[in-house]
């Protein structure tokens, strides 16, 4: 059984930054993607990549703020989140799917973390 374990969530200030980080037990063959639930909203998918890493996907409303990587070595995934806003308010999950190719549809993927709290205020 995978296991993925988000921290990193905090309150920030609007334009300020945060960096999430997702440890996973196992990180090769697997397509990771960064989820988000805001109170009263869908889950929605934020930024992912490929399970062979070469391809990384982003949303409409986060590309060009927040960015995926990952640490092999480290078995970890990060999202850096830039410029934040109040909408960016919400729960962040990590989540996997086995020799995905980086959905950002949480339908794909078979295994999910807890989630960190992240929340935009001043």
């Amino acid at each position: 059984q995978l296991q993925l374990v988000e921290s990193g969530g905090d309150l920030v200030q609007p334009g300020g930054s945060l960096r999430l980080s997702c440890e996973v037990s196992e990180l090769e063959h697997y397509a990771i993607g960064w989820f988000r639930r805001a109170p009263g909203k869908e889950r929605e998918g934020v930024a992912s990549f490929s399970s062979r890493g070469g391809s990384t996907f982003y949303s409409h409303s986060v590309r060009g703020r927040f960015t995926i990587s990952r640490d092999n070595a480290k078995k970890t995934v990060y999202l850096q989140m830039n410029d934040m806003k109040p909408e960016d308010t919400a729960k962040y999950y990590c989540a996997a799917e086995t020799y995905g190719m980086g959905s950002l549809s949480s339908s794909k993927y078979d295994y999910w973390g807890q989630g960190t709290q992240v929340t935009v205020s001043s």
